[in-house]
């Protein structure tokens, strides 16, 4: 049986965290943030980035995030100027690094998505493209701004001297998939790329070095309020917590506990291109239950996040995630399909996956529901 863990905010959970503790999380946070930052300096940041830079940006982000919760939480035990203005800053610095790993992460779930639906087991290695793909790969480069990347299409004589077996047939994709594919792949890319030159130059602005001045003096002084000392942290870690209870109280969970509702798809075939607006409550509770969590490291004086770890939550905030990922997935892919001049087939196929993406959508919301349901009923 799973050990329970009392909740930190519970006023029966032990002493009272009080603004030492605030201090001690935030200046370890710092401190990860400056470790990361060399990390990322020595590694290096090159066209596409290594391995170690990479992870260096993601704790960048981790700490940035937790940094910038901890002011909005516990806002009342410091400095309100100083929250004002670093809040904003940690969340640019945070949103800037993390575009380029989200575009990575949202090509990879398509292609993905369009091989599973096409009966393919594997991602097959890039070949060239006929004339149909490469109008494809072009119209989408003229949608994004970019200038067009001239395609090399295969032999005709090397098409007639092997022609595909039935496995073959089976294991590629269909022709529309397979546009499909190449079309966001141009896309995506292009914007992975755009969101990497971003990053940066955000790196290397006075604006980021002024964040990391501030950052590196918050790593030996927090600016705590004269009562601090003495304030007892779990109050406001409470009101964290009653917030994201009172969103998710706002959510149709009845609805998502129904597998296959297709609640999802409702205004799939509308023209109008902002996102679902029945998905901002998801991402709104989705950064809520982030706040709680925090707020439940502070407490706990917990700086990496993993000492103690309640497996509802964790099973909750990752269908939100999933939410989030198969929500943005999902435009991209009726994005895609609003781009000029493509094949029908093209615009069928990435139909098909902008639906699979939405059922995506409800699976998560369904899963959310379980996980949230199972954390009520064992709290009571």
């Amino acid at each position: 049986m799973a050990q329970q863990h009392l909740d930190p905010t519970d006023p029966v959970a032990g002493p009272a965290p009080t603004g030492d503790a605030l201090a001690g999380y935030l200046r370890a946070q710092a401190t990860e943030f400056l470790r990361a930052l060399r990390l990322h300096r020595e590694t290096g940041s090159g066209a596409s980035g290594s391995e170690g830079s990479v992870d260096a940006a993601r704790a960048l982000r981790r700490s940035a995030r937790r940094i910038s919760a901890s002011l909005h939480t516990f806002q009342p035990l410091l400095d309100t100027d100083w929250c004002e203005g670093m809040r904003p800053e940690l969340a640019w610095v945070s949103g800037t690094l993390a575009m380029e790993h989200a575009y990575t992460a949202r090509l990879e779930r398509l292609l993905s998505a369009l091989h599973r639906l096409s009966g393919s087991t594997a991602l097959p290695a890039k070949t060239a493209g006929t004339a149909a793909d490469a109008a494809d790969v072009a119209a989408g480069s003229r949608a994004a701004g970019a200038a067009p990347v001239p395609q090399r299409a295969a032999p005709r004589h090397a098409e007639l001297r092997t022609p595909p077996t039935p496995a073959q047939e089976r294991g590629n994709l269909t022709v529309g998939a397979a546009k499909a594919g190449a079309l966001l792949d141009r896309q995506l890319t292009l914007a992975r790329t755009r969101a990497h030159s971003t990053a940066l130059q955000a790196l290397g602005s006075s604006r980021f070095h002024a964040i990391a001045d501030k950052v590196a003096v918050l790593a030996s002084e927090v600016p705590l309020t004269r009562s601090a000392a003495g304030t007892d942290l779990r109050p406001l870690a409470a009101a964290a917590k009653d917030r994201l209870t009172d969103a998710v109280a706002a959510l149709p969970l009845l609805t998502a506990g129904h597998p296959y509702n297709a609640a999802a798809l409702i205004h799939g075939l509308s023209p109008d291109t902002v996102p679902h607006p029945q998905d901002a409550p998801w991402h709104q509770v989705r950064l809520l239950l982030r706040l709680h969590r925090y707020a439940r490291e502070a407490i706990r004086g917990e700086p990496n996040g993993n000492s103690v770890v309640d497996l509802r939550l964790l099973s909750a905030g990752q269908a939100l995630n999933r939410h989030r990922d198969a929500s943005e997935a999902a435009a991209a892919a009726a994005q895609a399909a609003r781009t000029p001049r493509i094949a029908p087939a093209t615009a069928y196929a990435l139909g098909v996956l902008h639906a699979d993406q939405r059922h995506e959508v409800e699976a998560a919301r369904f899963a959310f529901q379980q996980a949230w349901q199972k954390e009520a009923v064992s709290t009571r």
